[in-house]
């Protein structure tokens, strides 16, 4: 079976699954593991926002859809040269893959008859029944079962750790400039870690605040998460946001890597916020995965 994942969470799922010498076709952001992009066919392009402020990223993904554009450029041509068998994308959030509609289109101009998979899912347990999706539909329903076994593991692994101790009120901040606060699944990588999610959207979609409703919220501790960024660029970010919260720790996380990709590595992320929480109950942090920045 002949596979193209048009979203890098997929493209993880893929790999953990075993199953990467199949992966014919990915996309520019597909960077884990990094052998995704260099050996792969890259079918999906998009804007390198590199260098670009959370401010000046915002107001170009507005822009785009307030005048009808997509974010992303699907080389259809390339997909069908593919003769892919399935591939794997998303309806969950536009700004972070294609909609599963306009693949499906391409793909009738061009008569392709891949099946198209929408991965969509909403909260921590979701995530693991996409594993689960994945590997039924690519034929290995036993390695995905291994694998959510191991998950789960080391997910109870943590509630150990954590049980009865004081939770911590935590406000995760998504977003900088404008704020955003944790939708989705981020939420249950909180709970999960033996924390208090707080100013908080439990599966649903992250949603642009007030600074007031975040502030307000009272947290003890504030990460800062913001999606497409990894430690360096979330570690910036939370260093601007710190002053709005002077009797909370402010932390950076790798955002990109743990905490809102939904895929494997999510467990590394509720094994860092752990760390953050409960230091002196919690086994350490993922190598380079956190910063305290106050």
């Amino acid at each position: 079976m002949r596979l193209v994942s048009l979203l890098p969470s997929a493209t993880e799922i893929v790999y953990a699954l075993g199953l990467g010498e199949r992966l014919v076709g990915v996309t520019f952001e597909c960077d884990e593991p990094p052998a995704a992009r260099a050996e792969k066919t890259v079918v999906v392009g998009g804007r390198d926002t590199k260098g670009m402020t959370p401010g000046e990223i915002d107001a170009y993904v507005r822009d785009q859809f307030a005048a009808g554009e997509d974010l992303y450029t699907l080389h259809a041509g390339a997909l069908a040269a593919l003769a892919p068998d399935l591939i794997l994308t998303q309806d969950l959030c536009r700004v972070c893959a294609l909609p599963s509609g306009h693949v499906e289109d391409a793909l009738d101009h061009l008569g392709c008859r891949a099946d198209v998979l929408s991965l969509d899912p909403h909260t921590l347990d979701e995530v693991l029944e996409t594993i689960a999706t994945v590997g039924e539909r690519a034929g290995v329903p036993e390695r995905a079962s291994t694998l959510i076994a191991h998950l789960r593991s080391r997910l109870d692994a943590v509630a150990e750790r954590v049980a009865g101790r004081a939770r911590p009120r935590v406000a995760v901040v998504e977003w900088v400039d404008p704020p955003f606060t944790a939708g989705h699944w981020v939420p249950d990588l909180v709970t999960a870690a033996g924390g208090k999610p707080v100013a908080a959207r439990p599966g649903a979609r992250s949603v642009q605040v007030d600074w007031s409703e975040l502030t307000g919220a009272r947290p003890d501790v504030v990460v800062v998460t913001p999606c497409g960024f990894h430690l360096d660029g979330a570690a910036e970010q939370a260093a601007l946001v710190a002053p709005r919260f002077p009797d909370a720790q402010v932390w950076a996380i790798d955002a990109d890597g743990i905490v809102v990709r939904p895929g494997p590595r999510l467990v590394d992320g509720v094994e860092a916020l752990a760390a953050i929480l409960h230091p002196d109950a919690a086994a350490p942090a993922p190598s380079g995965s956190i910063r305290r920045v106050r």
